[in-house]
C-alpha cells in the first residue's frame, strides 16, 4: 500500500465514528415523544390509537423513511410542500435537522430564505431517540427505510 492508499485508508476509517448517524433509543424516544404529542398524534390506518396526541400536527404514522408532506388530509405550510416538491424524505439525517429547528432546515432544503414552517417547536436533544420510536411503530414497509 502506498503512503498516499494509506493516508486515505486511515482519514476514512478515523472520520467514520464521527460521520455515522446515531440510531437512537425507541424506549426514550417513547419518553421523549411526550412533548410531540400536544401537537401530533400516531395513529394507525385501521384506527389502532398508538399515541393519544393533537391534530395541529400531521399524524406520524409511519412517516419514517418517506417523502415528506404526505399524510392525507393534513395541510401542510408552503414551506414544507415545497421541500417535498424537491423530493424530501424523512431519514434520519433530515428528520433530527428539521425537528431540531424546521424553519432554518426548510430554508437551507429549499435554498430560499423566505420559507417559513409551521412548526414552530425546536426539539433540542433526543431527535435520534424519537426517530427511533417512530420507527418502531411504524409499519413494517416504512420502518426497514432509513
Amino acid at each position: 500500500m502506498t503512503l498516499r492508499a494509506t493516508t486515505l485508508f486511515l482519514a476514512a476509517t478515523l472520520a467514520a465514528p464521527a460521520v455515522a448517524q446515531d440510531a437512537g433509543d425507541p424506549a426514550e424516544g417513547e419518553n421523549l415523544f411526550n412533548q410531540c404529542k400536544a401537537c401530533h398524534m400516531i395513529q394507525s390506518p385501521d384506527g389502532e390509537m398508538i399515541v393519544r396526541g393533537g391534530q395541529v400536527g400531521p399524524n406520524l404514522y409511519g412517516v419514517v423513511g418517506g417523502p415528506a408532506g404526505e399524510v392525507d388530509d393534513f395541510r401542510y405550510g408552503d414551506g414544507l410542500l415545497k421541500a417535498a416538491e424537491m423530493g424530501l424524505e424523512w431519514t434520519q439525517e433530515n428528520f433530527v435537522a428539521y425537528s431540531a429547528d424546521p424553519q432554518g432546515f426548510l430554508r437551507d432544503y429549499t435554498d430560499d430564505g423566505s420559507v417559513r414552517s409551521k412548526m414552530a417547536f425546536r426539539l433540542q436533544d433526543g431527535n435520534e431517540d424519537i426517530y427511533a420510536y417512530l420507527m418502531d411503530v411504524a409499519p413494517a414497509e416504512s420502518a426497514g427505510e432509513s
